[in-house]
């Protein structure tokens, strides 16, 4: 048992091919408006000595769009902001729905400061490393489905300030789903995010 809601992204589907056949390959799916922009979370109190860092963190992390995925609900568009930043209950599926029903997932995890769900345990180092590279706690493999490439070059002076400002938002105790490998069914809910393209469909 599983449970698919949308795909964000689809493009280059022969819409004629559906319509002379009667399938439609999303029919099992419901397109959602996904939420994007969340406003970034007030630290609630800073030391002056980091005010500077802290306010420049907290721009970022809202001009990245880093609530649109680590914020319960917002991958369907119904954000809980009293949880923003805390990580999602619902996954985000990084393989095509059309080569499996099972496909691989990954649960965009908790960024306050909490010390048992969140990153209060991480340095500060794998926190910029994770911001940067797409490298987190859990190997060597890259986080999946995280822009990190465009964030690659951000300057370090930026990267310090992401970390400064996470560190200094309420932590919030949230423990997100694991991530399910390919192959495997679930019951969580998850979303389909990617850009597909037909495969020499024929001209419409």
């Amino acid at each position: 048992m599983y449970r698919k809601l949308p795909i964000l992204a689809i493009m280059a589907l022969a819409a004629s091919c559906a319509s002379d056949t009667g399938y439609n390959p999303l029919g099992e799916y419901d397109a959602v408006q996904a939420t994007t922009i969340l406003d970034a979370p007030m630290p609630p109190g800073v030391d002056p000595e980091n005010q500077i860092a802290v306010s420049r963190g907290e721009y970022l992390v809202e001009l990245l769009g880093c609530g649109a995925c680590h914020t319960e609900g917002a991958l369907v568009g119904e954000p809980e902001i009293d949880m923003a930043l805390a990580g999602s209950s619902i996954g985000i599926a990084y393989t095509s729905p059309f080569e499996s029903d099972y496909p691989g997932i990954v649960f965009a995890p908790n960024l306050t400061p909490d010390r048992d769900t969140g990153i209060g345990r991480w340095t500060d180092e794998e926190i910029k490393d994770a911001v940067r590279t797409g490298l987190g706690r859990h190997g060597p493999n890259r986080i999946l489905v995280m822009p990190w490439q465009g964030y690659a070059r951000i300057t370090e002076d930026d990267a310090w300030a992401i970390v400064a400002y996470l560190r200094s938002i309420e932590p919030i105790e949230n423990q997100v789903p694991v991530d399910v490998p390919v192959g495997r069914s679930t019951d969580e809910t998850y979303v389909h995010f990617g850009v597909y393209r037909s495969k020499g469909l024929p001209p419409m």
